[in-house]
């Protein structure tokens, strides 16, 4: 047992294994951001309780866990927020239909209400009971030792409370590390494994604008007509993303442009750019013969194939030099601005297993199930590696992820479609340094888009997927998916609804933008459960469809067939962003909701930068600011301002402008050596309530 850094511990137990997430990092803790989090000298429990065995499936770690602790974590979870008493598997799968922990991004990391967490370092499926069992003798009968009345709920949970261990069963391996995290409290305790991962991701400004993307099947002179009625509607929409259509070979892919639908790819990203959009490209990473990379990565992927094609083992320098190397010639050099990764996951849990099967062999020495765990990780370094190598940022999308992910701007998405449980998604997220976008991809009803729009524009990627449908979905509303092509009679009205949300999602990229920069440089995730600021909050524990936006925003989003909906609000006084009035937290209320509206509610003490909504961000783009001082007493709020797209940010070349409101009078003021002014304070609109 050892401090390796403040407020850190590890546990080395017997012999590791070589590949694991800390041992493969690349990017190194941030040590500056560590330092400034509360000191703590002493380990949050007894580590001396923590146990170890080896088995003959692998070997075992025991972890105690205190009565009353509530487990939270284990990467993103679609199906539930409280992880106690539950069995999870760590496990990469594109269809988590089910809660067993199966997910697109499992991430063997926890964290406990009782202010510390937990990094079990393997890239295996680890299967992990939540305290859900005790040994022989070592426990105590459930609460009040009475009989369970005999109802099937009341037999299953008849459990003991106390003598509790966090059991993890990792197979095959003879040994494992295992790294504590200390709080004082569960926040910190993320924002220490955050930072041990190398800090949060600061994205593109852009990035954090609307998406759009494109029917699979257009043409580029079609992609074109639909983008230019945006921009003829006054939609403020950033990015275009281009579905698997825009290759000549897709399943598995070619890297190449398709010369029926796109046959003069330049033009077409000329035309796009000039009209102020960002272009994304959808691929994978299973490379067909036809590819140009084909020959040259023969030698440094598995010995199996997906869809026909290769899968390259980017844990090895020289398939990761040609991948990234030919994505930065050929498509970031020629004004790509991002990439959506998919089927970088798993499928065990569909009927049509499509990927490599665990027996895979990689010239790393790597096996399938390592791989499985890491080739999203890898996936996303070597395209934002692509970037790098002009100095540029990205904000990209990526269909797995694994430990230590924060600090890779890519977003997780998924072909699953519940509403709560993508709203669920951006609670569990911020537990394990991922990102996760709710994304829209129909409306059948004008009510499910509506509701959908309003949730995705308040979550880390605005984004609005239409990839199998032939118009925009505001204008879909009432077509199934074997009924496509004519617009709905609502569509006029929609349109003006969507907009509105689009705005709603623009004027609120300042306040977004300084989220995601405290996520970078303090580990605080920008979208977080409520528990993560109110742990011994015993109504905040179990909250999984309302979350914060930054520090100051909390929202509470409706699902179809709601007119009306509880929000419980933590401590302290709270204003309705829409009609000021004031609620007191500490209680749960009773919020009644149109269609027009999302219930969203500011902190009292706040400052709220809203911008005069801009149709696209350009990298001299200035913001005009609106700012709303809610209560008498506001603390200062700092915007992060920078160029909003390269890696001179990451040099230091950035301000901090500070925002106060002291007197009756407000004031900007800057720090940095950023050399331009991206922000205007307009007016002060003071709101005491």
């Amino acid at each position: 047992m050892e401090q390796i850094l403040p407020g850190i511990w590890r546990l080395s137990f017997g012999e590791a294994e070589r590949f694991t997430p800390v041992t493969l990092r690349e990017i190194p803790p941030d040590r500056e951001g560590l330092a400034k989090l509360d000191h703590v000298d002493a380990s949050p429990f007894d580590l001396s309780r923590v146990r170890f065995n080896r088995t003959v499936r692998g070997c075992v770690v025991e972890i105690p866990m205190g009565d009353g602790e509530q487990i939270y974590g284990f990467g993103l979870q679609l199906k539930s927020l409280i992880q106690t008493a539950k069995k999870r598997i760590v496990r990469v799968n594109s269809d988590p239909n089910v809660d067993t922990g199966d997910s697109h991004a499992p991430v063997p990391f926890y964290v406990s209400t009782a202010g510390y967490g937990v990094l079990i370092d393997t890239a295996r499926y680890v299967a992990v009971n939540v305290g859900s069992h005790v040994k022989v003798g070592q426990g105590t009968p459930a609460r009040g030792g009475a009989a369970p009345s005999g109802s099937t709920d009341e037999l299953y949970r008849a459990r003991a409370l106390d003598g509790r261990y966090v059991v993890a069963d990792i197979p095959t391996a003879a040994g494992v590390d295992i790294y504590i995290f200390a709080g004082p409290d569960l926040r910190q305790a993320v924002q220490r494994y955050n930072l041990f991962s190398g800090g949060g991701c600061l994205p593109t400004l852009w990035g954090l604008g609307v998406w759009y993307r494109a029917f699979t099947g257009a043409t580029s002179d079609e992609i074109l007509a639909t983008v230019r009625g945006f921009r003829e509607q006054n939609l403020p929409i950033d990015v275009l993303g281009l579905e698997p259509g825009w290759q000549g070979q897709s399943y598995s892919c070619s890297y190449l442009w398709s010369k029926e639908r796109f046959p003069d790819p330049q033009t077409f990203l000329a035309d796009t750019q000039e009209l102020g959009f960002r272009v994304n490209l959808w691929e994978h990473a299973f490379v067909h013969p036809t590819s140009p990379i084909y020959e040259s990565l023969r030698n440094v992927s598995g010995d199996y194939e997906v869809w026909g094609g290769l899968i390259p083992d980017l844990s090895v320098s020289s398939a990761r030099e040609v991948f990234g190397e030919f994505h930065a010639r050929e498509f970031v050099a020629r004004g790509i601005s991002g990439f959506k990764l998919d089927e970088c996951d798993n499928s065990d849990l569909t009927p049509w297993f499509w990927s490599f099967p665990e027996a895979t062999s990689f010239p790393s020495g790597m096996d399938g199930e390592q791989m499985h765990s890491f080739l999203g990780i890898y996936y996303q370094r070597t395209i934002d590696d692509a970037f790098r190598r002009h100095n540029l940022r990205t904000y990209s999308l990526a269909r797995s992820s694994h430990a230590l992910a924060s600090p890779y701007p890519f977003v997780i998405y998924s072909d699953l479609y519940d509403h709560r449980d993508f709203v669920r998604g951006v609670t569990t997220m911020g537990f394990g340094g991922v990102l996760w976008t709710p994304e829209v991809r129909e409306g059948v009803t004008p009510e499910g888009l509506i509701r959908r729009i309003q949730s995705v524009v308040m979550s880390p990627m605005a984004l609005i997927n239409a990839w199998y449908i032939k118009s925009p979905p505001w204008v879909q509303v009432d077509m199934d998916k074997n009924n496509r092509g004519e617009p709905s009679a609502d569509a006029p009205v929609l349109t003006e609804a969507v907009a509105r949300l689009f705005r709603l999602r623009m004027s609120l990229l300042p306040y977004l933008y300084s989220a995601f920069a405290r996520y970078r440089y303090e580990g605080l995730p920008p979208f977080r459960a409520l528990v993560m600021d109110d742990p011994t909050d015993v109504n905040c524990q179990k909250i999984d469809d309302a979350y914060l936006m930054g520090d100051n925003l909390l929202v509470a989003p409706m699902f179809v067939g709601q007119t009306e909906r509880d929000v419980y609000l933590p401590a302290g006084r709270w204003f309705d962003f829409d009609t000021n009035a004031v609620f007191e937290g500490g209680q749960t209320h009773r919020i009644s909701a149109s269609l027009e509206k999302i219930p969203i509610f500011v902190r009292d003490g706040t400052i709220l930068p809203l911008a005069d909504p801009l149709e696209h961000i350009s990298r001299e783009a200035v913001f005009d600011l609106r700012c709303r001082v809610y209560g008498t007493s506001p603390k200062p709020f700092i915007l992060q301002e920078d160029d909003g797209e390269t890696r001179d940010v990451e040099r230091g070349v950035f301000n901090r402008v500070t925002l106060r409101f002291e007197n009756g009078q407000g004031s900007i003021s800057r720090t940095g050596s950023f050399p331009a002014e991206r922000y205007r304070v307009k007016e002060w609109d003071v709101i005491n309530g």
